[in-house]
Formats: structure tokens, sequence, C-alpha cells
């Protein structure tokens, strides 16, 4: 089961428009466009700690 919960959202229907279609470009849904939004501001705002980097908990391989 899921942690999320829901909840509305009402938006002007151009700002709405515009979301569906940057969503749609980048290949997400438009939920998962909001949250991707909301989330980049929360961080760019110092508001939540950055996620781990992928390549943090690789040993680094000097290179010679």
């Amino acid at each position: 089961m899921s942690d999320r919960k829901p909840f509305l959202l009402r938006l002007d229907p151009a700002l709405l428009e515009a979301l569906t279609r940057w969503a749609n470009d980048d290949l997400r849904s438009l939920n998962g466009q909001i949250e991707f939004l909301l989330r980049k501001a929360l961080r760019e705002a110092g508001r939540v700690k950055e996620p781990p980097s992928p390549d943090a908990s690789r040993p680094s391989r000097g290179k010679a």
C-alpha cells in the first residue's frame, strides 16, 4: 500500500494545460511532473536534504 496521500488541487486551466504539455514532453504523468517540480523547488529553497548520489556509495577508483 502506498504512503501517498491524495488531495484536491485547483489550478487555472491555462496552467494545467501548460503543465500537461510539459509532463508529456518529459514522458511523465501530470501527477509525476507536479511532484517532480515540487521536489525540485523544495531542494532549491533548502527545505529538504539532497538525496544521496547513486555514486556516493561506490568506492572511488583513482585514475592514473
